[in-house]
């Protein structure tokens, strides 16, 4: 199925679906601050409220290391927020993956983000402590801790950092 986002009101959810969401931009590939949110804040929320009226049990999200509502980064408050309005709706359970640096093939070219990506990977061991969850990590490893963390089914909202998503990655 072909989805037009700016159409999701038209797509009838499946009610007995576990919902994965690891939609997401950048500000300068979306070109404003207005069609980011659009993306990583709109989008979401609107799949999280069709899949709850629906009757979806679970929704899985990925956002990121340092979400915070009061941040003084766009990007993070953004990832807060949507984080709030997912976790607002009904579902019997809301896991939300904060991972930092996404490795992994992208169809197209980034070269500041590869760069930055080679940087951090380089840089990694010294993630000790409170840094450990910016660590870089795989983007199959987030799908793989996503979809043990919806057979495990467990009530409530869980967050997961860096550890936790290797971790349950593992289990699988």
């Amino acid at each position: 199925m072909t989805v037009d986002f700016d159409k999701l009101e038209d797509i009838e959810p499946f009610p007995t679906a576990d919902v994965f969401c690891a939609l997401g931009t950048t500000i300068a590939r979306a070109g404003s601050q207005h069609a980011f949110l659009k993306v990583d804040f709109d989008y979401p929320r609107i799949v999280a409220e069709r899949s709850a009226a629906a009757g979806a049990k679970q929704f899985m999200l990925v956002s990121s290391a340092g979400a915070d509502p009061k941040s003084g980064n766009f990007y993070l408050r953004v990832k807060a927020q949507v984080e709030k309005a997912v976790s607002s709706q009904p579902f019997e359970s809301v896991h939300i993956f904060r991972p930092s640096f996404l490795l992994g093939k992208r169809a197209e070219l980034r070269f500041t983000e590869a760069a930055a990506g080679a940087a951090v990977r380089l840089g990694q061991f010294a993630m000790v402590g409170k840094l450990r969850k910016y660590r870089p990590i795989a983007a199959e490893t987030v799908a793989a801790a996503m979809v043990a963390a919806a057979r495990e089914t467990k009530p409530g909202r869980h967050i997961y950092h860096y550890d936790d998503i290797v971790s349950l990655a593992e289990s699988t």
